[in-house]
């Protein structure tokens, strides 16, 4: 249901822009008086309304009407529907100068928050869950070290390389977004000879020991199932931790740029107000 909702409101929104820009040359909206005028005032009070979740998540400790989920299902709501009615007050058209500035950087601000909303969905459980935490995800790891480690006996020598490489992840100092995007996709390339090397330890470790206990070619495959099981499940942990790390730093990045073109937008919404009240 969650994947289902987002696209059904994309959908109803493409929907209605496309029959708005359909009939924009009827002319049923005017942005100058009438219904437009006032669908210009309630997409701009939609747009500054923004501001609203931003107060509340700063301010969590303070007895503020709604909760901060709340908050954010309303800021998601103003985010679609202030862009839209902004739209149908154009009537799908260019006009004066400060009018464009204005729409362009709407249309900036909206684009940047459905990236920043991607971006979101990336790092949090659920679309108003907990964030999720890198540590929450090692220490799944630790557990599945040691439930695996008893019921398939994994060579420590294994382990202990993939306790090495995970450190390498885990462990380096934090970046900047491109440098992690980098150092994510280097690290993706060694997982899979590193991945390829560690198969060929385990086939020889199985070797050994069934030819120690007597195995069967069945039970040497069975063994060799389970511990492959074992470092695939290590391996996606690692880089699923280190896949939202890099999602982190990439959202911290988008909310330094998303803020300015905002108040950017204000701004040039303000010019717009005051030269079309003032001509």
């Amino acid at each position: 249901m969650a994947r289902v909702t987002p696209v059904a409101v994309a959908v109803l929104v493409f929907v209605a822009l496309l029959i708005g820009w359909l009939q924009s040359d009827e002319e049923y909206v005017v942005p100058e008086s009438g219904f437009g005028y006032w669908l210009g005032i309630a997409g701009s009070v939609a747009m500054l309304a923004l501001l609203m979740y931003s107060y509340r998540k700063r301010n969590k400790s303070k007895r503020v009407i709604g909760s901060v989920p709340t908050w954010f299902r309303i800021h998601m709501f103003l985010g679609v529907f202030g862009p839209v009615v902004i739209m149908f007050h154009s009537n799908f058209r260019l006009g004066a100068l400060n009018s464009n500035v204005a729409l362009f950087a709407m249309l900036i601000v909206a684009t940047s928050g459905v990236i920043g909303r991607y971006i979101y969905g990336k790092i949090h459980m659920g679309l108003y869950g907990r964030k999720a935490e890198a540590q929450e995800i090692l220490a799944d790891i630790e557990s599945l070290r040691r439930e695996f480690g008893q019921k398939t006996h994994v060579a420590d020598p294994i382990f202990d390389e993939l306790d090495a490489f995970g450190r390498q992840i885990i462990e380096r100092p934090t970046s900047n977004a491109i440098e992690s995007l980098w150092f994510g996709g280097v690290q993706a390339v060694r997982s899979r000879f590193l991945r390829a090397r560690l198969r060929d330890q385990m086939r020889r470790f199985v070797e050994i020991e069934g030819r120690t206990k007597g195995w069967s070619w069945w039970q040497r495959r069975r063994r060799f199932s389970e511990m492959n099981e074992v470092v695939t499940i290590y391996f996606n942990a690692l880089l699923k931790a280190a896949k939202l790390r890099f999602y982190e730093r990439l959202f911290n990045l988008w909310h330094l740029l998303h803020l300015p073109l905002f108040f950017l937008m204000v701004m040039a919404a303000l010019v717009h107000v005051w030269a079309a009240h003032r001509y």
